[in-house]
């Protein structure tokens, strides 16, 4: 019997239910921005593609060969508006029989409110930011597999499983300010920032993408460690701050030499400051390397999986994977469209070994954190 559709329209936004029982999940909600991070400066990207005035015509897939999108998907959103509406404005634009109906939210309470509605539920896709909580929908039994079409689009095989694929990515790095230090000069190693390192740091031990580096670390080295590190990075007088792009835009500024946060920090601070003194260093792969993609999978009562998997191909076109990397400055997930910016390929990158699915299992790393002297 075909489910009932709950939504009035793309725009027509539904809070999802904030008092669902907690499924391992917390600290999974706001890893990729935060309130100032939007890009929204009215340009039409796609438009632009190709151009010469905007992105290169990228590589891979381009959308006029993936079957056209017809039909009414039900979406659960947990990347944004800010992040990802124009793409689903430009989806929408292309196919004149293809409406989004979105239910925005974080990534923990979208998961929960999938658990909660069991096989009533109208989702057909969920796209979020944190593969944790896309590993935490499939271990329940609550994701449709994936056909090879799909996953074979992915250029490495660890950002897709046959129940979920990675649609884009993000690299742990240290900006720095290039007034203060060569590249050079910054250590490449996540070990030398608590005690070695001599300069002024910054971090968001609040945020969530920080608290998913130290879960690697904790996976890496054990807690014993982690803490230690974590007691030796206070010792030194690291300047404490609520979101990883106000650690960048302090390090830019001078007030730190460096800091801890996700590559596009970086990328974005310096799409509207190209003259500012931030570059990009990396560690070498220890925790501080760490990779972690968003994604997204079909659900598994989803009444139009067709439809619903034919979209996540979508975001594997070389169109959408050029809009990851050229407007929110992520990692591109296949071949034939590289980052934005002076930044090494995902595979020259090298990442340390972590199940990305863990990193959101942060109630441990929290209580270490606090045991430590972290104020979260």
């Amino acid at each position: 019997m075909t489910q009932q559709r709950r939504y009035g329209g793309r725009r027509t936004f539904l809070a999802s239910s904030a008092a669902l029982g907690s499924v391992g999940l917390a600290g999974c909600g706001g890893l990729i921005g935060d309130p100032d991070d939007g890009d929204d400066d009215g340009d039409d990207f796609f438009g632009q593609i190709g151009s010469g005035r905007g992105f290169p015509e990228p590589g891979g897939t381009p959308m006029d060969d993936l079957p056209d999108l017809a039909g009414e998907l039900v979406l659960y959103n947990a990347r944004g508006q800010a992040l990802v509406g124009e793409l689903l404005s430009h989806l929408e634009s292309r196919y004149d029989d293809f409406t989004v109906e979105e239910n925005p939210g974080g990534s923990a309470d979208l998961v929960n409110l999938i658990l909660e509605e069991g096989s009533a539920t109208p989702a057909d896709v969920f796209f979020t930011v944190n593969s944790g909580a896309l590993g935490t929908l499939a271990d329940e039994g609550r994701t449709r597999s994936l056909s090879s079409d799909v996953t074979g689009m992915v250029a490495n095989e660890t950002f897709a499983t046959d129940d979920w694929v990675g649609t884009s990515g993000r690299a742990r790095t240290i900006p720095y300010n290039t007034d203060a230090y060569d590249e050079s000069e910054i250590p490449d190693s996540i070990d030398a920032f608590a005690g070695d390192f001599d300069g002024q740091l910054g971090w968001a031990p609040s945020y969530g993408s920080f608290q998913g580096f130290v879960t690697s670390m904790r996976i890496l080295d054990g807690d014993e460690a982690t803490k230690a590190w974590l007691e030796g990075v206070l010792d030194s007088g690291v300047q404490e701050y609520s979101y990883e792009s106000e650690v960048t835009r302090a390090v830019a500024s001078g007030e730190i030499d460096a800091g801890f946060a996700n590559h596009y920090y970086i990328q974005r601070h310096l799409a509207g400051n190209p003259d500012a003194p931030v570059s990009t260093a990396f560690t070498d792969g220890d925790a501080g390397a760490t990779f972690d993609v968003a994604g997204a999978t079909v659900i598994d009562q989803s009444d139009q999986p067709e439809l619903a998997e034919n979209f996540v191909r979508h975001l594997l076109s070389g169109e959408a994977q050029a809009y990851f990397a050229g407007r929110t400055y992520e990692y591109p997930v296949i071949e034939g469209v590289d980052p934005v910016g002076e930044l090494p390929s995902a595979d020259e990158l090298n990442t340390p070994d972590v199940d990305p699915t863990q990193l959101s299992d942060v109630e441990g790393t929290i209580e270490l954190m606090r045991d430590a002297g972290v104020p979260v």
